[in-house]
């Protein structure tokens, strides 16, 4: 009588897992986009949008299945990070050097930004999940890639260059940042409300990828400049 029951949390935990492992499915499909003779950067974003929505949901999915009771043979956390490195990390940034969005002769920089992403990951205080934040500039190169095409083609290629530098430094950097899915109670609504909103905006920009209108582009700037100012603040009300 209690095989059952055991065997259902049993299946639930392991298909969490599959459900982590499927990531690489758009992150291979936005490589063959990237590896294309005609690229076109808004599939590849569409795939890795894919990617992350299935990473905003393993995460509490594994926490209700109790994936490391009823599933323990396979560790889900290694999982999740790399496919997290390649959709967050490698992938957006291969792009960055594909569509040229940098100056010329300095594309090879992108694998400054990969190497400091790769030690980011890596470090053992890479998540605070007891406290919802994550060490260092979280390795949102999906999000910076999106803008990068819009800046290198309406501005110039250098603002690409000089904002991937420091977030590449600030990577590495002991700063501390709201890990969304385990943000502190009183942030967690703003954060992960703004973050929806955030998500829409950058589908308009899709829309009109690579020419957004200016208004566009400054709300969808909204959400980054909160969401910096909400980690800054939170962080600094635990330490005063």
């Amino acid at each position: 009588m209690h095989s059952k029951p055991n065997f259902r949390r049993r299946a639930a935990a392991y298909g969490v897992h599959f459900f982590t492992a499927s990531g690489i499915i758009p992150a291979a499909l936005a490589v063959r986009e990237i590896a294309s003779p005609e690229c076109d950067p808004r599939l590849v974003f569409l795939w890795l949008l894919l990617a992350t929505l299935i990473d905003a949901l393993d995460g509490p999915l594994a926490r209700i299945c109790h994936v490391k009771r009823f599933a323990p043979n396979i560790d889900g956390r290694t999982i999740d990070d790399l496919i997290d490195y390649l959709t967050f990390a490698f992938i957006p940034l291969l792009l960055i050097w594909r569509m040229e969005w940098l100056p010329l002769g300095t594309g090879w920089t992108v694998m400054l930004a990969m190497a400091a992403s790769l030690l980011g990951f890596a470090h053992v205080h890479a998540k605070d999940e007891e406290r919802g934040y994550f060490r260092g500039f979280p390795s949102y190169w999906n999000a910076f890639a999106l803008y990068a095409g819009v800046f290198s083609t309406l501005y110039h290629p250098w603002i690409t260059a000089i904002a991937m530098w420091c977030l590449t430094v600030l990577t590495v950097l002991p700063v501390w940042v709201i890990y969304p899915n385990l943000a502190p109670q009183r942030w967690r609504v703003p954060i992960l409300g703004g973050a929806l909103l955030w998500t829409l905006t950058m589908l308009a920009i899709l829309w009109q990828y690579p020419r957004p209108s200016t208004t566009l582009l400054l709300v969808s700037l909204a959400y980054p400049a909160f969401y910096t100012y909400a980690s800054w603040k939170c962080r600094r009300s635990e330490t005063v």
